[in-house]
């Protein structure tokens, strides 16, 4: 009887232990819950939302900062407050919470100011433009214009020694595609 229970015992837990490893193996990240609940959705479809509602096409940098990312995400805020209609695309790597990477874009008439006191340089882009590099709450931000639409290239400061302001430059002349 003591073969039987013992047996038994072992196999409820052989199959618990299973389970539970089953389970956690196929939920997905914090990440991939969280972000839809709070409005982003595949860059695509984000992209599809901007470009209806403004009625203008969106062209995005083709290259990204050269750090690890696991996830990205977008989301198109259309705001029932004129001005605050705003694209956003963000990438973040669920190991390593300081890579995290934001293009934020919205039309140039409501463009956010540039405050001079976080303005560390500025650099002529390719298209003739000028970028702005500044440092805000914790990201190294790229502020430019191009196709009556203010963009901005955001980069978390833990990263700074490898994704410089010149990376941010490059990534902002990939728009010329």
């Amino acid at each position: 009887m003591s073969r039987t229970v013992s047996f038994f015992l072992v196999s409820f837990c052989v199959f618990f232990l299973i389970t539970l490893h089953a389970s956690a193996k196929d939920k997905p990240s914090l990440y991939e819950e969280i972000y839809p609940e709070i409005g982003y959705k595949s860059v695509e479809e984000a992209v599809g939302d901007f470009e209806q509602h403004f009625n203008q096409k969106l062209k995005l940098p083709l290259r990204v900062p050269s750090i690890s990312f696991t996830h990205h995400f977008g989301r198109f805020t259309d705001s029932k407050y004129e001005g605050n209609d705003a694209f956003e695309v963000t990438f973040i790597n669920d190991q390593s919470s300081e890579n995290h990477y934001k293009i934020d874009i919205r039309p140039l008439k409501y463009r956010l100011p540039i405050r001079e006191k976080y303005v560390i340089k500025t650099f002529e882009l390719k298209n003739g433009n000028v970028g702005t590099y500044m440092t805000i709450s914790g990201f190294n931000v790229l502020v430019f214009e191009r196709d009556n639409l203010q963009y901005m290239l955001s980069v978390d400061k833990r990263v700074s020694n490898k994704v410089t302001p010149e990376a941010l430059v490059d990534i902002a002349n990939s728009i010329d595609y």
